[in-house]
């Protein structure tokens, strides 16, 4: 990090470095101001020797791309993810919003174990975020008791994959990136591939942890610790019964009789984790340690002078260094060597270890930090083994015999842990002895709790105020307005680019709105008439009529440009449809042309038969960061003279699974389905129709959307019903009202939030159908079933249609408030008449209609 220092020690982008957070063998993190808001964010930095390792910066931006798809509900969403040239070095780093929060190895330690609310609390939380991953066919491991949050309002994830639950890494020669984990599975230490059941088994260890103040294969020899994860029983005795059997369950020895992470989310808390944690879950000890937290995180934005107070940690000789207004705070001697263990991975070219690679234990730092994932760690927050975990000589290697200690801010020591809490040496000691086997939770905690760390005294300031409570059934205050101007064509298509843009397209140009303030800052008629804004690194995608474009989202400048006739020089006059979706880099369309077929030259005395016109259309994937089409796949062209479109209803790891829309099928198409809707299935890696089937009675226009386990959920007649996406078998049905249909579901979680024409909103268990609650919007009149949104937290569902815009409690349905607006008139004085829209972006919801916007905060 010293070329960052000299070229510029204070600026990641938009924001200012206010103090130093974290630093261990391969990042380093900072509390800084984001400029523009003047909010507090994390910033995470990888070490430059790290990010000059191919495999590293794969790993490094795979990890944010995964919190980026994964944020809402309890993964903080990234503000941005940036790379910057410091001399001969590329800094890699992400930005998330500061949000006070402990780990779970500091809770423990602070409070002891947690009561069975809270531990069933965390356990939903974590699950919910599991079963999302799982949906895609992938794997988290990024389960550690110092990458799990406790928040005011729920858990949070801070690692989202090895790179961000190591507890160290290291360049290697050849390209090669080595990663120390803190924990291994039975599938791990037999040398089997692991798998989504891995994540679970990691699952299960914390909540025993989290229950108990000590992992479950604890007693015995450290270097048994593996054997003990392979062979024995987990020790549970200490678990609330109610739960026993569950952790039981996760901890099989046998993946396949691991439960899912969704049949893991509903047994802890049916109505979802934000739903039981409603009025607080946070024993009082822990919640006043998080308020203090932040009362002293915030209280970094004082004036420096303060902090040279006498009597403050810059006047005790503490202080290892000061440059400029970046502050150090040295805590702690090292651990012992007695109190490390990890595994170690090689992960060559930034590839999984390979199946049957059988990982080998090695000694190294018992210390946790997130890496690559852009999710806050608060300041007070550190686990205790991060504090005393050994330095890094510059090089991305960890340097276990330095005494240069770790660097942490100014904060106060911990409050002193309860009685009973686990923290004596010999529970600390065998926590950190059975790491090899299970879980580095302890380490040198030891040490940091009884090495006399000196506090810097603040003028904390007092947390923010939070938003008044309204009288039920009034909308909150909007956070800010904004008409689009009657000067110019209509809204054609709304989107949000990182929770930071508001992009508007029209039919004379695209205009993006900053959704903090909600001023427009550009817009662009090379993008009129363009679709979705998608992430695209660090610029904005936006596809038009003729051409991909690349916006820079400061200003609008078009950075790239591939015209069709240029990006796909073997299919001339090409027409790109709409998109049909998208998954991190890769977006999914639909595109045609038209062809003229010569007739065969006629017979002798026959007359020549007419040339014909032919559609041809194609199924796309294209990654918009290379730039590059990754396949296509030729389809039928659907109705003349359009591009047939298509909606992508689930992402799986092996496919996609697509419906048509039933405008652009043919009659043909139609009366050989009998009237049935399809769904058809392309290979995710070479775009190949894999098969094509029909569920139940579902129409061609059936309201119909896809999960993660392969399950789809469709309207058929006056109900929804499940079915096995892979096999088409009925799985449970939902009674609607007579008269009604259902329109699209919502997965969250283990619910399905379901909407009806008659005006009707529910929750619905995707297990087994059971419903939860069922209630009614209050709008008269009839139409399309009402479009749902979900908030951020998960814990607010909005119902939008013609009317209004309806607030739910999403874990009781309990009507919190409605709004009505009758938009911006047009500039003849027409009659507004456009339905509502609901956007979620962090803490607010924009609502649209027409022409009028407006921000308001939500839960």
């Amino acid at each position: 990090m010293e070329a960052l220092r000299r070229e510029d020690p204070r600026r990641f982008g938009r924001f200012t470095v206010l103090a130093r957070f974290q630093e261990a063998a391969s990042a380093v993190q900072y509390v800084a101001r984001d400029t523009g808001t003047g909010e507090l964010a994390v910033i995470t930095a990888a070490r430059p020797a790290l990010a000059a390792v191919p495999a590293f910066r794969r790993r490094f931006q795979a990890e944010a791309r995964t919190a980026e798809r994964l944020a809402g509900g309890w993964v903080t969403p990234p503000l941005e993810t940036g790379s910057q040239e410091t001399g001969e070095d590329e800094l890699l780093w992400t930005a998330t919003a500061y949000v006070p929060a402990l780990p779970l190895a500091e809770a423990v330690g602070i409070a002891g174990p947690l009561p069975e609310r809270a531990l069933r609390i965390l356990g939903a939380g974590i699950a919910e975020i599991l079963s999302r991953v799982h949906a895609g066919g992938s794997v988290l491991q990024g389960l550690a008791p110092g990458t799990v949050l406790l928040a005011e309002d729920g858990p949070r994830l801070t690692a989202f994959g090895p790179l961000g639950a190591a507890a160290a890494a290291e360049a290697r020669p050849g390209g090669q990136l080595s990663v120390r984990l803190g924990y291994l599975t039975p599938e791990q230490v037999a040398g089997r591939e692991v798998g989504a059941p891995s994540d679970l088994f990691v699952l299960g260890l914390l909540l025993a942890y989290a229950a108990t103040g000590r992992t479950p294969f604890t007693e015995g020899p450290p270097e048994e610790a593996a054997r003990r994860i392979a062979e024995a029983d987990p020790e549970l005795d200490a678990v609330p019964g109610e739960l026993r059997e569950l952790i039981a369950g996760c901890l099989a020895k046998d993946p396949a009789e691991r439960p899912t992470a969704g049949t893991v989310a509903a047994e802890l808390a049916l109505e979802g984790a934000a739903g039981l944690a409603r009025g607080g879950w946070l024993p009082e000890r822990l919640a006043a340690a998080v308020a203090d937290q932040e009362a002293r995180v915030r209280a970094l934005e004082a004036p420096a002078e303060a902090e040279s107070a006498p009597g403050t940690a810059a006047d005790t000789g503490d202080i290892g260094e000061d440059r400029g207004t970046t502050r150090f705070l040295n805590t702690g001697p090292k651990p012992s060597e007695s109190d490390r263990a990890t595994t170690h991975l090689a992960l060559p070219q930034g590839l999984p270890p390979a199946p049957g690679a059988s990982p080998a234990p090695l000694p190294a730092p018992a210390h946790h930090h997130t890496y690559g994932s852009p999710a806050p760690y608060p300041a007070a927050a550190l686990p205790p083994s991060a504090i005393t975990a050994p330095g890094n000589n510059g090089n991305g290697k960890s340097n276990s015999n330095s005494n240069s200690p770790m660097v942490t801010l100014p904060l106060p020591p911990a409050p002193a842990p309860a009685e009973g809490s686990a923290t004596s040496r010999r529970t600390l000691i065998a926590i950190a002895a059975a790491a090899v086997g299970g879980l580095v939770v302890g380490g040198g905690a030891v040490a940091a709790i009884g090495g006399g760390e000196t506090a810097a005294a603040t003028d904390a300031k007092p947390p923010a105020p939070k938003p008044r409570r309204t009288l039920p059934g009034q909308p909150p205050e909007p956070r800010w307005s904004y008409s689009h101007p009657a000067s110019e064509s209509a809204p054609l298509t709304t989107a949000l680019w990182r929770d930071r843009l508001l992009v508007v397209t029209s039919e004379s140009q695209a205009s993006a709105v900053d959704v903090i303030t909600g001023k427009r800052v550009w817009q662009r008629a090379d993008a009129a008439k363009g679709q979705a804004a998608v992430v695209a690194g660090d610029l904005c995608f936006v596809a038009s009529p003729t051409e991909f474009l690349w916006l820079a989202p400061k200003d609008g400048t078009v950075v790239h440009r591939v015209r069709y006739a240029d990006g796909f020089t073997d299919l001339p006059d090409l027409q790109v449809g709409r998109l049909a979706g998208h998954s991190g880099t890769v977006i999914w369309f639909t595109g045609s042309r038209t062809v003229t077929v010569k007739a065969p030259k006629p017979k002798k005395g026959k007359k020549k038969a007419a040339d014909k016109k032919v559609v041809q259309a194609y199924f796309f994937a294209y990654d918009i960061v290379r730039r590059t089409e990754v396949w296509r796949t030729q389809v039928p062209a659907g109705r003349a003279p359009g591009t047939p479109l298509y909606r992508v209803v689930a992402e799986r790891s092996a496919d996609l699974l697509v419906r048509q829309d039933a405008v652009t099928l043919t009659a043909a198409e139609v009366k050989a389905a009998k009237g049935k809707g399809s769904i058809r299935s392309f290979d995710q890696q070479t775009g190949k129709l894999r098969w094509t089937k029909q569920y139940g009675t579902a129409g061609p226009e059936a309201a119909v959307t896809g999960d993660e386990d392969g399950v789809l959920y469709a309207g058929t007649g006056v109900h929804l019903q499940s079915f096995e996406a892979d096999t088409g078998k009925p799985l449970w049905r939902v009674d609607g009202t007579a008269g009604s249909a259902f329109g699209t579901p919502l997965v969250a979680g283990p619910v399905l939030h379901t909407t009806e024409r008659s005006r009707q909103v529910g929750a619905v268990e995707r297990e087994s159908g059971r419903l939860v609650w069922r209630r009614s919007t209050e709008v008269p009149g009839i139409g399309s079933a009402p479009a749902l949104t979900l908030s951020s937290s998960g814990k607010t569902l909005l119902a939008s249609d013609a009317t209004q815009v309806t607030a739910f409690s999403a874990a009781d349905g309990e009507r919190l408030w409605k709004f009505q607006d009758i938009g911006a008139a047009e500039p003849k004085g027409a009659t507004v008449s456009a339905p509502y829209r609901t956007l979620a972006v962090g803490a607010h919801i924009i609502v649209q209609r027409d022409r009028a916007f407006y921000a308001f905060p939500v839960a």
